[in-house]
């Protein structure tokens, strides 16, 4: 399968249910950070449930309407992106993101997440990608700051996560958005 290189030793990869054991070592190493706002992967405790949840992922593939990508630095599998809500037809689309904690910091998941954001307004048509995150997930927000996105607001208290109900923020860019951001950060290179 394809590995697209996100430079220092990264690279971007099908996330699939065979690489269930892989997944699942390295949730264990990161579960407690990566689940501080969200509970991805939560359900995977063993290798069978890791290929349970990596084939959700490699069905949602299939029936485009989302995609799974890991992470690997220095070939170890660190973290990941995707593709959720993906609507080919209505030109919709979300990007999420998790990162184990000896990754950070390295703009790993910004890299990772611009790829699937070309790809999906330069290939398939997307025409608005949304962010959403926990209000407070400061890194998160920080890289949708940094993907160029756009605040669109909060939906308040609309995630019950841990016996809590927490703010989300929505973001998003739009496909002309996307490119003009590409065209200038291209145009300043040279």
């Amino acid at each position: 399968m394809y590995a697209i290189s996100l430079g220092d030793g990264a690279e971007l990869r099908p996330l699939e249910p065979w690489h269930a054991e892989e997944f699942l070592t390295h949730l264990q190493r990161g579960r407690d950070f990566i689940n501080r706002y969200a509970p991805f992967g939560t359900k995977a405790v063993d290798v069978a449930t890791a290929r349970v949840t990596l084939q959700r992922y490699a069905d949602m593939r299939a029936a485009d309407t989302g995609s799974l990508h890991g992470l690997w630095l220095d070939g170890r599998l660190v973290g990941g992106a995707l593709l959720l809500n993906f609507d080919a037809g209505s030109g919709n689309c979300e990007v999420g993101c998790w990162l184990e904690p000896a990754a950070t910091g390295r703009g790993l998941i910004t890299r990772a997440v611009r790829v699937l954001i070309d790809h999906a307004v330069e290939q398939r048509g997307i025409q608005r990608v949304e962010w959403i995150a926990s209000a407070g997930n400061t890194a998160s927000l920080n890289v949708a700051r940094r993907l160029g996105m756009t605040r669109d607001g909060v939906r308040r208290q609309a995630h019950p996560y841990r016996g809590e109900r927490h703010d989300l923020e929505v973001w998003s860019v739009l496909a002309q958005e996307w490119r003009d951001a590409r065209a200038a950060a291209a145009h300043n290179d040279h």
